[in-house]
């Protein structure tokens, strides 16, 4: 049976919490927390090391709450979702009728990299509504753009406040709608220079023998590896799926190692494809699933002259 505002809803109820000071973030956090305690639900907190250390000090003592490392939780999108899928299953397998999360994105995604994490937000909305779980996502108003507090409102569809109301959000967008939205995909700085790799429909061989040219040495070895992987698999991606020419492009820069590949068709028509695991046999969706899993930041583009997926390795732009 489930409690608290999620009372008679099935699936996800997901909400944001969009505060301005700490103070206004307890007053939220912890009726939530000692809530799902009281009423026996497996309850998490999956926030930053300053924000986890203000939660704990404001908890009653003894308070059974788990606490996750939100550095490890939500070190990529897809990792993330992956985790969450696996212990919300877990959960339930064991009897849970309700589960209480309470996490944030780390500071660094709510940078330059902000944009693969609108999609994750956007995404879980359907990813974990097979489960009976009730999570906030923590926003500091203080320190957030205000453009990414557009699409928070965009992808929750509710609101969680101090004075205790929740509130529906007269902003929120469906997930195959606000997946499908074209984003700007800024450059690099390190794609000013031209690129060290720059082939014409290369075969996947060819992609990856070019990245160990140019790239070798330059991360640690698994990332690198992880690297190549995701090439091979975009690339793979793009002449399967595609509409030629493909095009592959790599940059190299002190710390990261940033490669494109575009081809003239409209890209992935499955708006959750790199998010999550395809189930139904979609064109290049376990591909581009394991790219998501293997570089540090992958966004992507569709204009005019067709579709561009950009993956970046190594220490990503605004780290």
């Amino acid at each position: 049976m489930r409690t608290g505002a999620a009372a008679g809803r099935t699936g996800y109820f997901h909400e944001a919490v969009c505060y301005g000071s700490d103070e206004e973030l307890l007053a939220v956090v912890v009726p939530f927390l000692v809530g799902g305690v009281e009423a026996n639900e497996p309850t998490f907190v999956a926030l930053g090391e300053r924000t986890g250390n203000l939660v704990r000090a404001a908890l009653p003592a003894d308070t059974k709450v788990e606490f996750l490392s939100g550095g490890d939780v939500y070190g990529r999108p897809t990792a993330a979702i992956r985790m969450y899928r696996q212990l919300l299953a877990d959960l339930v397998a064991d009897g849970a009728t309700q589960i209480r999360i309470i996490g944030e994105v780390p500071s660094l995604g709510l940078g330059p990299t902000w944009d693969w994490w609108a999609r994750y937000e956007s995404a879980i909305n359907r990813a974990y509504d097979d489960w009976p779980l009730w999570s906030m996502c923590a926003y500091d108003t203080r320190t957030t753009a205000p453009g990414v507090l557009a699409d928070v409102a965009a992808t929750h569809p509710c609101f969680a406040t101090a004075d205790g109301r929740h509130v529906p959000s007269g902003d929120y967008v469906a997930p195959e709608t606000f997946l499908r939205q074209v984003r700007p995909m800024p450059p690099d700085p390190i794609q000013a220079a031209p690129p060290l790799v720059d082939l014409l429909g290369p075969t996947a061989a060819q992609a990856r023998a070019a990245v160990h040219q140019v790239g070798q040495g330059g991360l640690p070895d698994d990332e690198f590896d992880d690297f190549v992987v995701a090439v091979s698999e975009t690339v793979t991606n793009g002449l399967r799926h595609g509409r030629p020419p493909v095009r592959f492009r790599v940059w190299v820069g002190a710390d990261r190692i940033v490669a494109t590949v575009s081809d003239a068709g409209s890209g992935p028509q499955d708006p959750y494809a790199g998010l999550l695991p395809s189930a139904n046999g979609t064109p290049g969706g376990l591909g581009l699933w394991i790219t998501h899993q293997s570089c540090n930041h992958v966004t992507y583009h569709r204009d005019a002259e067709g579709f561009t997926l950009r993956l970046t390795a190594g220490r990503p732009l605004g780290a």
